[in-house]
């Protein structure tokens, strides 16, 4: 009898599976309040990542060949009219998407890899997780990011300078939040022209690193065509 119990533990820790050593991209240690209903702000048509997090560097960067099989926001609660203003101005209801970018040379992405839009209406207000179906593999150096194709009340604002994150958005207009930067062409290059301050994109992303993974950096040096709206020179600007 101990012997069948023996072996029947043992198979159950090999049937743990990979998502147990998962690990989360973006986790902090004093979260930060979206900023709506309050002080209703909200990312629009953008790709970003944060670059600055409680003081470290680069979080979502990482550092071992693996997949990225969810992701979480947590959402503000606009209010109904700041919901129509948003709607208009960004063109459609509330979605956001994950991103794997691959850093090259002077701020340049390529998009190498990214999840359906999801639609962030029934969310509004809450922390949700997206599982991903198909997930997305990354290797050394990817960069994790979240790409609004609309717009997603994500977003704390008014935090320290330990915070800030990089838009892709063109550094010549850093101020000009209504300009459509989103990503969204796999294998496109785009400029992460921006870097804002004291702000916060409420995401994190669950990354399973492989047994035997790639541990040498990917770096895009290529010199292709870029996406429309770009600029090499980088901006800096409080949060937006």
């Amino acid at each position: 009898m101990r012997r069948l119990l023996l072996l029947s533990v043992l198979a159950g820790l090999l049937a743990v599976p990979a998502s147990a050593h998962a690990v989360e991209l973006g986790e902090v240690d004093r979260a930060a309040k979206a900023s709506c209903p309050e002080r209703c702000q909200a990312l629009g048509r953008v790709s970003g990542y944060q670059l600055r997090l409680e003081g470290r560097r680069s979080p979502f960067k990482v550092d071992r060949a693996g997949r990225v099989t969810a992701f979480a926001v947590t959402l503000g609660t606009p209010s109904a009219s700041a919901q129509r203003f948003f709607t208009s101005t960004f063109g459609g209801p509330p979605q956001a998407r994950l991103s794997i970018l691959r850093r090259g040379t002077k701020r340049k992405h390529r998009l190498v890899a990214q999840s359906p839009a999801f639609d962030l209406t029934p969310h509004l207000g809450t922390t949700h997780r997206f599982r991903l179906r198909e997930p997305l593999a990354v290797k050394k150096g990817y960069m994790v990011a979240l790409t609004v194709p609309t717009w997603a009340p994500a977003f704390a604002v008014d935090l320290s300078s330990q915070e800030g994150w990089r838009s892709s958005r063109d550094a010549r207009r850093c101020a000009d939040v209504r300009q459509r930067a989103a990503q969204q062409r796999v294998g496109g290059l785009r400029t992460y022209g921006c870097f804002y301050r004291t702000a916060r994109i409420l995401y994190t992303a669950t990354f399973e690193p492989s047994e035997e993974g790639d541990d040498e950096d990917e770096e895009d040096g290529d010199r292709d065509r870029e996406d429309p709206a770009e600029n090499p020179d980088g901006g800096d600007r409080d949060a937006r």
